[in-house]
């Protein structure tokens, strides 16, 4: 990374700060020294400005629609790849030679059973407690059980705990499905592939012999490509700021588990579906349009524009060629919610108001119809998302960790309270 410097004068008085270059996107300016030499922070609300760590994992360019994971465009491992792939491409930096890839999948499936005293954690949580909510709880006190993986100083304790993350996640969120839905939990088979695991342990019942379909496996099995990690998103930089502090990797994943949880981040794909059906059929469309449009109406089009996304989002190409192949393969044809779809994705992309602020159709307008029409209620959404994002959380942490340049986050503050006042006792206040 070669640096040179920028000038910023601060009360008549230059000071030099160095700036430095990546590989792609934008150079920026290291501010750290900025208090020591002017007295002054920066502020910057959300941190739009603001890179918070040195990363090799993940890039995206917003305005140019691109997304590639340590270098590899987001289409090319969708379309060729496999989820496992794609976790070991997160976590190592390079994709997997056939043996690599082989010893990978193994380890990964030997690991899914969790310790069968989990079971009785479930019982604590009322039958119609929301999965997120259970998920949060269950992979915070994995810590509790897996205490041969929780010291972060040693290597080997690290790539175990990542390891055990990746394969207990689908099962725990598998466990939470069961739980809301009242049926028996199905413990993971270790002849299947990662993603057909998931969906047996989902929906497979004891009154009968379950197959899996492979075209909902590999759909479903993209999605997570899709959703495996995204930059210094809301709920990555939690598990970083988390980990700063060198709280154990169980406490970590369920602090971004909680964050994603919020209807802006991992939620949006829920909101997005229930709009849809608030909007019902294609000849409502121009109503809420028209409300979009409104200023002083508060309804907002859920699913288009992205806080990155300048452009098309790139996986929403993906998304959209996935929902037909899901609906094809399950004789949905007529389906209200994807013509609702199709009809306000055409109007958005020729429509000059939102083609002028850019807000193109993002990947949650497409994965909740896919995943409602696999038969996922839309309390699972953002409990899918965590599963897919466990990697990218855990490359994001492994990553913090080993960089010797990182510090315990403390974000500073531009303080608007109360100057300093004395204090007066009750009798003689008025």
């Amino acid at each position: 990374m070669s640096s040179n410097t920028s000038t910023l004068t601060v009360d008549n008085k230059a000071v030099e700060l160095a700036v430095k270059e990546g590989t792609l996107g934008p150079s920026v300016i290291d501010i750290s020294k900025l208090y020591g030499q002017s007295g002054m922070f920066t502020y910057d609300p959300g941190f739009t400005s603001t890179a918070s760590c040195e990363s090799k994992i993940t890039y995206i360019d917003g305005d140019q629609g691109i997304l590639l994971y340590r270098g590899y465009p987001i289409e090319q491992l969708a379309e060729h790849g496999d989820f496992l792939e794609t976790c070991y491409l997160l976590l190592y930096g390079e994709l997997p030679t056939a043996a690599q890839k082989a010893d990978f999948d193994y380890r990964v499936t030997r690991h899914t059973m969790v310790h069968d005293q989990m079971n009785r954690f479930f019982t604590g949580f009322r039958r119609d407690a929301h999965p997120m909510a259970i998920m949060v709880g269950c992979v915070g006190a994995l810590s509790a059980f897996y205490h041969d993986s929780t010291d972060i100083s040693d290597p080997h304790q690290r790539m175990v705990a990542s390891m055990r993350m990746i394969a207990k996640m689908p099962t725990l969120a598998a466990m939470a499905y069961k739980y809301h839905v009242g049926q028996p939990f199905v413990y993971p088979m270790n002849d299947l592939d990662y993603t057909s695991n998931f969906l047996r342990m989902c929906f497979a019942v004891p009154a009968e012999e379950y197959k899996v379909n492979p075209v909902l496996s590999r759909a479903l099995d993209r999605i997570f490509i899709l959703h495996a990690d995204h930059e210094q998103n809301a709920s990555t930089s939690t598990v970083r700021l988390a980990g700063s502090s060198g709280a154990n990797p169980f406490a970590c994943i369920a602090a971004g588990i909680a964050c994603l949880w919020g209807p802006a981040h991992g939620g949006a794909n829920e909101a997005a579906l229930k709009m849809l059906e608030e909007i019902g059929t294609p000849d409502r469309i121009p109503e809420y349009i028209a409300r979009a449009k409104d200023k002083n109406d508060p309804f907002r089009l859920m699913g288009f524009g992205h806080r990155v996304y300048k452009n098309y989002d790139p996986r929403a190409r993906i998304m959209q060629r996935t929902t037909h192949e899901v609906l094809n393969e399950l004789g949905i044809k007529d389906d209200p919610l994807l013509d609702v779809a199709m009809e306000l994705e055409q109007i958005a992309l020729k429509d000059e108001y939102f083609v002028e602020k850019k807000l193109y159709p993002n990947i949650d307008f497409y994965s909740g119809i896919t995943l409602k029409a696999m038969g996922f209620p839309t309390s699972m959404f953002t409990v899918l998302f965590a599963l897919a994002r466990t990697v990218g959380w855990i490359a994001q942490w492994s990553e913090m960790i080993e960089d010797p340049s990182q510090r315990i986050g403390r974000p500073r503050q531009l303080y608007t309270g109360s100057p300093r006042r004395e204090y007066v006792t009750v009798a003689q206040r008025g």
